[in-house]
């Protein structure tokens, strides 16, 4: 079974409010909501691969940021270990850079949204 690494940024405003993502149509999980990141390259540290995909992704500019949770989940056809960042500052606009909705939202909303399984743990950690 395929593994990856992947780095991803829980990216918190001053009004508190978390910044989605929903994943495109061609992409695994298709159409469920995300946290801004993605895939670790050989020999990238982890915060270093955060940051890049989170300016790639969205435009912004993390510099403040801690790691909230790492994980391992397994998918049927992917094994993934998951390392999320809490992001508590940052510089820039949120814009969709790779034509995917995007939208900031209260925490105590995560729950209506539709999250892959593996961020299931973290999002009650959020709430």
């Amino acid at each position: 079974m395929p593994q990856q690494t992947i780095s991803i940024a829980i990216v918190q405003n001053e009004q508190q409010q978390l910044l989605i993502s929903r994943r495109q149509k061609g992409q695994h999980l298709a159409g469920k909501w995300e946290f801004p990141g993605g895939k670790v390259e050989q020999g990238e540290a982890l915060e270093v691969a955060m940051c890049r995909e989170l300016k790639e992704e969205v435009g912004l500019t993390a510099s403040e940021f801690t790691l909230f949770e790492s994980l391992d989940f397994d998918y049927d056809d992917l094994s993934l270990t998951l390392h999320f960042f809490l992001v508590t500052g940052f510089t820039g606009e949120a814009c969709e850079l790779e034509g995917q909705e995007i939208k900031w939202i209260q925490p105590r909303e995560l729950i209506d949204y539709d999250f892959p399984k593996a961020n299931i743990s973290v999002i009650n950690k959020l709430l």
